[in-house]
């Protein structure tokens, strides 16, 4: 029995879509899942649209949310030679045909399927040319000589017994008139140079499954099993395409959502184990088989997906988070710096609290990392004459206290609550925009309490 083998095989042509992540982590888990071997293969062959900054965020997307692959990249343009020698081989075995047809002959026969409301199909024109019909120094194609009778049937592991008439499946180019092989010629002669023993990719292909199985057969190559699993629709259930908000891991990460929390998103994101929901990247890779794959598109829901980063933020160790939040704000925003690295780390506690992604930790927290505190205009109003009253008394009262801890904090607060007669909200947020540039964020205590009284009162003494 062969080693399990299985491939994800993105296009460096656009950056890498959230639909294509999923499939390359059903397709990791799956082979890890049975000690095998997953490999990524770049399928760079549209010279045109192909770009090196595309493979890099490909690259760089999986790393990040955890899916790595063995061996070396596989490079589809440097095996091109061994695709065409393959269409020459089904040529010498009549297993394909040379076509003459002229770009207009084509585009008229399409034109007359739209007019009859029919899908186009090749007519087949050129398949049983003699040798005296073949033109002689005339542009041509190669195409498939693919099955006119009966019908193919694919055992397929999620889609079960997928039947087709053959006469539905047109004779497909595999060599373009340039020399140069097209998609399922190309995806086909990889695939058995990989050895793949499993192809598992989105439902949209499925009649490229069965083209490639012809070309499989023509060749006598062992055919490997195929999964197709439905596609990722919008919420509003229509196909999700790369124009749609996000798409990309990069729409997702740049708001704070965590690699592990996505990962385990998308692995609930059509696939079940019995009323589980949370799985650490162990779980996932022994509990994964194609079995629990469902049948029906699977919508993708953000509120869901910023449910499961929440959970993540609660429950990861704090160590573990720091690091998410470092990576992130050295991305994204603000460096942080090693001497707010402890501050940072023994505030999480409270910084986390009512955060569903790191961008809100970065925005509870910014307070803590940058020095500098920068007031809105729109905030600037709260610090009145009355505000700035407060805060002197409040200056006044913490320079007297010895323990700056929260119990004298509390009587200090409430002392000057009574004095003047006023509100914990009439001195809270005062502090709070004093002290941070916002009325929102953290309990006061705790942002008094990180900052330590030599920044408080620092930051209050600017006040005037």
């Amino acid at each position: 029995m062969k080693k399990v083998a299985t491939r994800f095989a993105p296009s460096p042509t656009g950056p890498l879509h959230i639909g294509g992540v999923r499939t390359a982590l059903f397709n990791w888990l799956y082979s890890k899942n049975n000690n095998g071997n997953f490999y990524l293969r770049i399928e760079d062959t549209d010279k045109e649209r192909s770009k090196e900054e595309y493979k890099k965020q490909i690259l760089k997307s999986l790393n990040w949310i955890g899916i790595h692959h063995d061996g070396d990249e596989y490079i589809q343009s440097s095996k091109i030679n061994e695709h065409i020698n393959v269409a020459k081989e089904l040529l010498s075995k009549e297993n394909a045909y040379k076509c003459f047809c002229t770009t207009e002959e084509i585009e008229e026969q399409k034109k007359r399927a739209k007019q009859k409301k029919l899908p186009y199909t090749y007519n087949r024109k050129c398949r049983d040319l003699t040798s005296d019909e073949k033109p002689e120094n005339k542009d041509f194609v190669i195409r498939f000589k693919s099955k006119i009778e009966g019908k193919s049937i694919l055992e397929d592991i999620v889609q079960g017994k997928v039947e087709i008439e053959n006469n539905t499946i047109e004779d497909f180019v595999i060599l373009r008139k340039d020399g140069s092989p097209t998609y399922n010629l190309s995806a086909s002669v990889d695939d058995h140079l990989m050895n793949m023993t499993h192809i598992i990719r989105g439902d949209d292909h499925k009649i490229n499954t069965f083209k490639q199985i012809q070309i499989y057969e023509a060749m006598k190559w062992d055919i490997p099993s195929f999964a197709h699993i439905p596609l990722i629709h919008t919420i509003d259930g229509k196909k999700l395409s790369k124009r749609d908000k996000a798409s990309t891991l990069d729409d997702y990460s740049k708001i704070g959502i965590m690699p592990d929390a996505l990962r385990n998103y998308l692995l609930r994101l059509g696939w079940s184990y019995k009323d589980k929901e949370i799985f650490d990247i162990n779980e996932s890779i022994e509990l994964f088989n194609l079995d629990g794959i469902g049948k029906s598109p699977s919508k993708l829901d953000i509120s869901r997906i910023l449910s499961m980063n929440e959970y993540y933020i609660k429950n990861i160790d704090e160590e573990e988070l720091y690091k998410n939040l470092f990576n992130y704000c050295e991305i994204y925003k603000s460096k942080i710096n090693t001497n707010k690295e402890k501050v940072i780390k023994s505030s999480l506690s409270f910084l986390k609290n009512k955060a569903k992604t790191l961008e809100d930790i970065f925005n509870n927290c910014k307070y803590l990392i940058e020095d500098e505190v920068n007031i809105s205009e729109e905030d600037q109003k709260i610090l009145d004459d009355n505000s700035k009253s407060t805060i002197k008394d409040f200056i006044e009262k913490i320079m007297k206290c010895e323990a700056f801890d929260r119990e004298n904090l509390e009587i200090i607060v409430n002392e000057i609550i009574k004095n003047k007669e006023i509100n914990f909200k009439s001195i809270g947020q005062p502090l709070r925009v004093a002290l941070t540039g916002s009325r929102f964020g953290p309990g006061l205590y705790d942002i008094l309490i990180s900052l330590g009284k030599e920044e408080v009162l620092k930051r209050l003494n600017q006040i005037r």
